[in-house]
C-alpha cells in the first residue's frame, strides 16, 4: 500500500478501550513513546487490530497547533 502521507509510523498496540460507537487505541511507537488514535468500531474489526497488533498511525494534517505557558 502507497499512501501519499509522509508521516507513517509503525508501532505496536498496547490497549483498546472499546466504547459504543469508537475506539481508543494506544499505539508504542518506540522510545517511551506513545501515540492514541480514536477510531471507529467498525474500522477495530475490519482491521483486526486488538493487542500486540502492529500498525501504521499515518498522520496527515494542514495544521499543527503549539502552545507555551
Amino acid at each position: 500500500m502507497k499512501l501519499s502521507a509522509r508521516n507513517q509510523i509503525r508501532g505496536t498496540v498496547t490497549a483498546v478501550k472499546e466504547g459504543t460507537v469508537e475506539a481508543q487505541v494506544t499505539i508504542d511507537i518506540g522510545g517511551g513513546q506513545t501515540m492514541v488514535s480514536v477510531i471507529t468500531m467498525d474500522s477495530l474489526v475490519n482491521l483486526g487490530i486488538k493487542a500486540g497488533s502492529q500498525v501504521y498511525a499515518v498522520v496527515k494534517a494542514d495544521s499543527v497547533m503549539l502552545a507555551v505557558d
